[in-house]
């Protein structure tokens, strides 16, 4: 994304630490020229538009399968310290070409560590980082600000939710305790869709002239590939998960291959869990607790 490139250049120029780059995943040499002297690679490029995906599955696979071997190449050949590659909910169980392709790069990350070469590398799981591209709220801001009607998929959906800044502490959160091989699945709020859209509307509608009252909600259908309920730690992954006080942390199934890297963390909260860390099992914010949780970021919105 040149022009973002060019703004985010704009905006740190009078800090000497920040460099600019233009560059591809799918070009495995230019990654391998980029990570030249580099202590940390965080991967976050990729296609996550499920419909798009699903129309362009070959361009996918470049992107967010062969992309991330072009990283771990990259990583390998200028033994950089840490790689850790951002996943997606969507890899768990996943129902569409975008979800699989995600799995398939954690896979891929996991394999990496058995290279041995030194680099640690390991993944984090995200659900819906709020008003980050393809997520609803921007959507649903939009929907609001023309008058309506806020489209909702499905009564009975639920979606696991953080903030940008959320996201990053993640993000370095996970960077700190990576041993290598494994998948960091932090604890996040959960939302009924159905109560963002009408405490958005509460929020929002005021601000661009309408009464909440004049915003019509209309339910149009889940989607082809679309859950009802979001997953970020499946039934199978919990039997080779530990627990800790915020995050939840998947070790590598294949342990044979990973008996030299020793799992030990701070502050282990629990060897065994007993059930998949799913939307719909979850209790969700209440609509006060939602409306208190956007409007501490309601800035960015407006």
């Amino acid at each position: 994304n040149e022009t973002e490139l060019f703004f985010l250049m704009e905006k740190y120029k009078t800090n000497n630490n920040i460099f600019c780059f233009l560059g591809d995943v799918r070009d495995g040499e230019r990654i391998k020229n980029l990570a030249n002297d580099i202590d940390i690679i965080i991967h976050t490029a990729a296609f996550k538009h499920v419909i798009l995906s699903e129309y362009n599955p070959f361009e996918i696979i470049k992107t967010n399968i062969i992309g991330v071997e072009n990283i771990i190449e990259a990583a390998l050949y200028n033994n950089v310290q840490y790689v850790l590659f951002t996943s997606s909910d969507k890899a768990v169980n996943p129902t569409n070409v975008m979800g699989a392709s995600k799995l398939m790069g954690e896979r891929l990350m996991t394999a990496a560590t058995t290279l041995n070469n030194g680099t640690v590398f390991a993944s984090t799981r995200f659900g819906n980082v709020i008003g980050s591209r393809g997520s609803v709220v921007p959507l649903f801001l939009q929907q609001i600000k023309k008058g309506g009607p806020v489209t909702v998929t499905d009564i009975r959906m639920t979606r696991f939710i953080m903030t940008l800044e959320e996201a990053s502490m993640l993000v370095l959160k996970s960077l700190t305790l990576a041993k290598g091989g494994e998948i960091f699945v932090t604890k996040m709020p959960v939302v009924r869709i159905i109560d963002l859209a009408e405490v958005m509307i509460e929020i929002f509608a005021p601000k661009f002239g309408y009464s909440p009252k004049e915003i019509e909600i209309k339910f149009i259908g889940s989607r082809p590939g679309e859950k009802l309920y979001e997953e970020l730690m499946s039934e199978e992954e919990i039997r080779h998960s530990l627990e800790l006080k915020d995050m939840f942390v998947i070790l590598p199934a294949f342990k044979a291959l990973h008996k030299k890297v020793v799992y030990t963390y701070p502050n282990i909260k629990s060897y065994k869990i007993t059930q998949a860390y799913t939307s719909a099992k979850e209790k969700p914010l209440t609509k006060e607790e939602l409306k208190r949780y956007l409007i501490k970021i309601i800035g960015d919105y407006l």
